[in-house]
């Protein structure tokens, strides 16, 4: 299993110097590849016995041509722009597996150039040249730098990829490790409903807060907005307003991440099937009102960290439907009350009396649907029918299609 872990460096002003040099090589080597793509590519065009560009050759030569026009690239690691223009070929065939629909997912832009200050700051490093050392690490033509912590894995270093955040270096280790995460305690099912007020309600009736990073920092963050605001473009105290905003927007990020790595680790290790709604979070940032809270509670972040997690463990996330009126139904009788509002965070059922608290009673709808839902597409395909898409016919959905699509066919289980 390959596993990652992020480490926050300690260099000395030599080390950090070398670390900027080096992530100035990958930046250039990216540009220069990048452009000279574009050129023989038009070549190629023009001419159709011109060979078409591509990664491993552009790696060739600009080995070639660096001891003459790039002397200074041998001040760092070989592997600081040979990555790179690993990353730019990695960049268009995503970009052409997007255009041709071969890539699920968003859209792919065409890679871009770089520009100082303008992207992240970073470089790689091949696996097997860094050693690990307890809470040290050895970088090529460098030495020993400093770790904030030892490496939690033990296995084989595939991959070193050291980055700068706001003004802070990080190393990120990737090891192919046999040491897995623990497997689910039980075999409880949850349902977790996700909202503002409460970062997360499960079915059994807990109410997790959110830590509410931005909300709690939003006044800080305005006043530093509006001193930097007012500094002279290019002066030296502008460069330091942009260094005090990117540290508070790295601490905000961090205390969200910390919250959401927390509860996503209890609910995986504690619950073997997690039932949670499939909400369209980009839809909802388009609420003007709500856009800032929905993006400080991390909701589609937790999710991913939900579903990855889980399959280390060797547990479930069930995603209901979005349109599932989970707040409205009665998880005692299933009557709609359609009646209800947002405001009312605790109603009576019309239908039986029961009174529900709005987010439990939401939570345990989720539980109830996935399972149901579980059911019926078990019942499904042990009677012959197959998998079937979320819209409800076969051939259609993200997944590759089908020359022909099949004809449409009533969802019925066979009796």
């Amino acid at each position: 299993m390959l596993r990652s872990h992020k480490i926050r460096l300690v260099p000395n002003e030599a080390q950090a110097v070398y670390f900027a040099k080096a992530c100035g090589t990958a930046r250039f080597a990216w540009n220069w590849a990048l452009a000279e793509w574009a050129r023989q590519y038009e070549a190629h065009r023009a001419d159709p016995a011109a060979p078409r560009p591509s990664e491993g050759a552009l790696r060739r030569q600009l080995n070639a041509a660096k001891r003459q026009e790039f002397p200074w690239m041998l001040e760092v690691t070989k592997c600081a722009p040979q990555e790179a223009i690993i990353a730019l070929g990695v960049a268009f065939r995503n970009w052409f597996d997007s255009l041709s629909g071969r890539r699920a997912g968003p859209r792919m832009g065409r890679p871009d150039f770089k520009r100082k200050g303008k992207c992240r700051d970073a470089f790689k490093v091949h696996g097997n040249l860094v050693e690990v050392d307890g809470c040290r690490i050895r970088i090529p033509l460098l030495g020993w730098v400093r770790m904030r912590e030892s490496l939690r894995f033990a296995g084989e270093i595939k991959s070193c990829t050291v980055s700068r955040v706001a003004g802070a270096w990080h190393v990120s280790l990737t090891v192919e490790t046999s040491d897995v995460p623990a497997r689910t305690e039980n075999q409880g099912a949850i349902g977790v409903d996700l909202g503002i007020s409460w970062l997360a309600v499960t079915s059994s009736g807990e109410k997790v807060p959110g830590p509410k990073a931005l909300g709690l920092l939003l006044g800080r963050l305005r006043r530093l907005s509006r001193a930097h605001s007012r500094k002279v473009k290019g002066s030296a105290n502008r460069r330091k307003s942009v260094g005090r905003l990117a540290r508070l927007h790295w601490r905000i990020s961090n205390v969200r991440g910390d919250a959401l790595h927390k509860l996503s680790d209890r609910l995986t290790r504690e619950n073997s099937w997690l039932a949670v709604e499939d909400l369209g979070v980009k839809g909802m940032l388009g609420n003007r009102s709500l856009a800032r809270h929905i993006a400080d509670a991390g909701w589609g972040e937790l999710r991913r960290q939900l579903e990855y997690k889980a399959q280390q463990r060797g547990a479930t996330v069930a995603a209901v439907d979005r349109f599932f009126p989970s707040s409205k139904t009665c998880s005692e009788c299933a009557h709609v009350h359609e009646g209800l509002t947002l405001a009312d965070r605790q109603w009576p059922c019309p239908a039986c009396g029961v009174v529900h608290d709005r987010d439990v009673n939401a939570a345990r709808n989720l539980l109830k649907r996935s399972i149901a839902d579980a059911i019926a597409a078990s019942e499904q395909q042990s009677a012959g029918g197959g998998p079937v898409a979320a819209c409800g016919e076969v051939g259609s959905g993200s997944r590759r299609k089908t020359r022909t699509k099949p004809a449409s066919v009533k969802q019925e289980v066979k009796a």
